[in-house]
């Protein structure tokens, strides 16, 4: 498994940024994916996944009607579009397959993009 996460950065409170994913090492459209993050002194957190055709989607309840998951299996590719960003959205995002079971039970991950949400 190969993830390799793009898009983090600098925003202030209110803003957008969009998160790519890019899969390989796996049969990607066969797999439902999912965001993940982790703040500085916080466990992993699951945030979106969406499943191999992307017909369902769900979402944690911190970032539901801000964020939006979705996939390109064509580019074996998995985006987060961040809307109405907060300060406590500052973690490094992580995408990874979503077994549906946390973080825990997932041991191949990428380096992560870092989001950082000023006030």
């Amino acid at each position: 498994v190969q993830l390799v996460e793009s898009g983090g950065g600098l925003v202030q409170a209110g803003g957008s940024l969009r998160l790519s994913c890019a899969a390989a090492g796996f049969t990607f459209s066969s797999y439902r994916m999912g965001w993940y993050r982790q703040a500085p002194g916080n466990e992993c957190e699951w945030v979106a996944g969406i499943t191999s055709a992307g017909g369902n989607i769900k979402y944690a309840d911190s970032v539901k009607g801000r964020f939006t998951i979705s996939r390109d299996n064509a580019k074996n590719t998995v985006y987060l579009q961040m809307d109405r960003l907060k300060t406590e959205d500052t973690a490094v995002y992580y995408c990874n397959i979503d077994y549906g079971l946390g973080c825990n039970a997932l041991d191949a991950w990428g380096q992560g993009t870092l989001v950082t949400v000023s006030s």
